[in-house]
């Protein structure tokens, strides 16, 4: 399939025509809006961006690419770096409309379109004390995030997000809508746990739900950047044996100029240690005290609702940066490994720039290597470089930045990643990441996609 250099009016209006959601060209009110995403680094003009309201809309807009040869690609939060979710020149599916969301409390499950954000689910579903595992920042899209596998504060507490997960509704590249679960088309269901967008576009998730909050014990402690090192090894030796109510991450990370920040301190290196703890809030700082007892130079956990746990690194994570991201999946984190992340880390080129060390482990060990798609079940410790500027004039200088961060720790990190990290990485990285998987993914590909119309992500080739 090559890209069709112009593409018909006439055709793009009678698309239009029996078309329930919206229909956007260049110049269109909204246009520019829905083609933006949360890395301002990507900057590219679809030839037309269509807006379904329903999965019978989204099967017709894959027709229409693949009738006049278009490269597409799918939107549904557009959080990722690396932009998939935005083809220069074809068609971008844009399932911004696609955010109903249905909770049934008896049930305990959610059914949500393809296009609702975090913070939208997290919302209906903590009206009845009920969540997923969900991206930590609110604006983060459900699809990107579930096909990708899920990591969350709640994954050592209830898996990742496809552990989560009991169906799907599926537009293939033939235009046909399919449902996907463990009793109907299981081995499409397989490939979407983690498959990472490459065998359809979901139009609706099914998730199974939890009891959880709406009041947990969370917050924040912030402790100078000297004493990275050692708040880690403590960090790493308390999550060895801590309970699976207990999720977080360690950040090295720059204060933020917010009013429970200390003027002094805004734009300094900083040490923050984030928390999530599940179990009676009344519990949290007992549960914590090795923590505690480090003396943190600010204590911000408290009993708080859910939802504001995941709001806790939002004001960190906002569109309209640049944006340049690594990551890694260690299966331990031993000190020569703590020292060279904290050396290679010491002096940031950007305040906004995060290093985020996060425990894995918990339910997530629990669930069978095969039961899923993802190829990185196993690691202890999962390692996100989030490189976060303003001037663009400064690319060369931070993507270097967070290159040698990442170099720093390669000889302790396992070959496999979280793909909805991946960025740049080639073709055998994707492979690695899979690791065991691939062949079975490949020949899921060649049933289920065999011309590879779903390209633009952590792409699986057909073999047909």
């Amino acid at each position: 399939m090559t890209q069709a250099p112009t593409i018909d009016n006439a055709a793009v209006d009678q698309l239009a025509q029996g078309f329930s959601g919206r229909i956007l060209r260049d110049g269109d009110d909204g246009y520019d809006a829905a083609r933006s995403i949360f890395n301002a680094m990507i900057d590219r003009r679809p030839a037309v961006i269509a807006q379904p309201a329903n999965a019978a809309d989204v099967s017709a807009a894959v027709k229409f690419a693949a009738q006049h040869d278009l490269l597409v690609s799918v939107k549904g939060g557009g959080h990722a770096a690396s932009g998939h979710a935005v083809t220069e020149g074809g068609l971008m599916i844009d399932l911004a409309l696609l955010n109903e969301i249905k909770v049934d409390p008896q049930a305990k499950t959610a059914v949500a379109g393809g296009g609702a954000k975090w913070g939208e689910v997290d919302a209906a579903t903590q009206a009845h004390g009920l969540a997923v595992t969900g991206g930590r920042v609110p604006s983060t899209g459900i699809g990107g995030l579930t096909l990708g596998s899920g990591s969350g504060w709640l994954e050592r507490k209830l898996g990742y997000t496809v552990d989560n997960m009991l169906g799907a509704e599926v537009v293939l590249a033939s235009g046909d809508i399919v449902h996907a679960s463990e009793s109907e088309n299981s081995d499409l269901f397989w490939g979407l746990r983690g498959g990472g967008g490459n065998y359809g576009i979901v139009t609706k998730f099914e998730y199974r739900l939890h009891e959880i909050g709406p009041t947990v014990f969370g917050g924040m402690l912030v402790f100078p950047r000297f004493r990275a090192g050692e708040v880690i090894r403590a960090y790493r030796d308390f999550m060895e044996t801590a309970k699976d109510d207990f999720g977080g991450a360690v950040g090295l990370l720059c204060a933020p100029p917010e009013e429970f920040v200390p003027e002094p301190m805004h734009g300094m290196p900083i040490v923050a240690v984030v928390v999530c703890y599940t179990g009676k809030p009344e519990d949290g700082p007992a549960a914590m005290k090795p923590i505690l007892d480090l003396g943190p130079v600010m204590n911000m956990t408290q009993p708080m609702p859910y939802v504001e746990v995941q709001k806790l690194i939002e004001a960190g994570n906002q569109p309209g940066f640049q944006q340049y991201w690594k990551a890694e999946m260690l299966p331990e984190l031993p000190d020569e490994a703590i020292d060279a992340l904290t050396t290679a880390t010491a002096e940031p080129r950007s305040t906004m720039t995060a290093v985020i060390v996060m425990p894995l482990g918990g339910a997530v060990h629990r669930v069978s290597d095969d039961a899923t798609a993802m190829g990185w079940r196993g690691a202890k410790w999962g390692i996100h470089m989030l490189g976060q500027w303003a001037d663009a004039s400064e690319d060369d200088e931070q993507i270097a930045w967070v290159r040698a961060v990442d170099a720093a720790i390669q000889p302790w990190a396992q070959e496999g990643t979280y793909l909805n990290y991946l960025m740049d990485e080639g073709e055998q990285r994707v492979k690695e990441s899979f690791g065991a998987h691939y062949k079975r993914m490949e020949e899921l590909k060649n049933k289920y996609d065999p011309i590879n119309f779903f390209r633009l992500n952590p792409n699986i080739k057909p073999t047909v």
